[in-house]
């Protein structure tokens, strides 16, 4: 059931890529499909996963385990949120709740005893090629003609190193003319990869209190591969307040999109920079919506 998303055309210049329709309600399901099938057929002894999440790459990969057979261990932040910790628990993964940042999650994780593995999404060259097929989704639904530019929500990275990637292939193999302008959305609480990129320092929170509940990688291990990618495309960061994160998820939900805060943040950065006057009236612009509200307490 993963692939092939609606792309809706919502205004004269303006598109959103549905990809909380997802069957787990997330993106994620793109890297998890690929991981686990790749997983079953190089490891054949494996008795179950260990993977580390704020919530949907969990549910994701609780569920394509559940569906292979696997056992899987789920190792989460404190302030995972409800229906996400409901969702991965139905798939009958066993959760671990982990106190401190999100990088201590990922160690927990990485601790589990013999006959796991442990295949953080992060990480995963599986999971990110999965990614991988959102750009090339996104340019055969337009029949290969690139957007101007492409707003998505950035956390650990995974997305938008996968979104890359896919669109640098495409644009080697002449199958599109132009790269689109990537913009890397995240909020004010969690932003190192919009700091870097503008030269400023970043003093992450001792507690992150943002509604954007999947947005919680202050630290991400692949910051520096984002920056490098980034910068080699040309692409840009913006981020968002909590009053712009909410304002812009409750002008979604009315428009008929119900997602979760986090996916809204890619909304607000682009609604911010439409009113900054810096997207141009004729240019062609993606929001990418990445997780399903039902996922959200807001």
């Amino acid at each position: 059931g993963e692939g092939f998303t609606p792309l809706v055309k919502v205004g004269d210049s303006l598109w959103f890529k549905l990809d909380f329709l997802m069957p787990t309600g997330s993106y994620k399901d793109r890297g998890s499909s690929i991981l686990i099938s790749g997983l079953l057929s190089n490891l054949k002894k494996v008795e179950g996963v260990s993977e580390d999440s704020s919530g949907n790459a969990g549910a994701s990969i609780a569920a394509y385990c559940a569906k292979a057979g696997l056992k899987v261990k789920i190792f989460v932040p404190e302030n995972a949120s409800g229906p996400k910790l409901f969702q991965i628990k139905k798939y009958e993964a066993e959760v671990y709740t982990i106190k401190g940042r999100r990088e201590d999650v990922s160690l927990a994780a990485q601790k589990v005893g013999e006959n796991f593995v442990y295949i953080g999404h992060a990480w995963h060259p599986f999971f990110k090629d999965g990614i991988r097929t959102l750009a090339y989704e996104i340019s055969e639904q337009m029949d290969w003609r690139p957007f101007d530019y492409i707003f998505l929500p950035v956390s650990a990275g995974t997305l938008l190193i996968g979104l890359i990637e896919g669109f640098v292939h495409l644009l080697d193999s002449g199958i599109i003319e132009k790269m689109p302008k990537i913009i890397a959305c995240q909020t004010s609480q969690v932003s190192p990869l919009y700091h870097k990129m503008k030269g400023t320092k970043y003093v992450p929170p001792e507690r992150i209190l943002s509604v954007a509940d999947a947005l919680v990688s202050t630290n991400p291990p692949l910051l520096e591969k984002m920056y490098y990618m980034m910068r080699k495309i040309e692409g840009d960061a913006e981020i968002v307040d909590e009053n712009e994160i909410i304002y812009s998820h409750n002008v979604l939900a009315k428009k008929g999109f119900y997602v979760e805060p986090s996916s809204a943040v890619a909304y607000a950065a682009y609604l911010k920079l439409l009113k900054e006057k810096i997207l141009g009236e004729n240019e062609k612009v993606l929001v990418v919506l990445t997780g399903s509200g039902l996922k959200s307490v807001l």
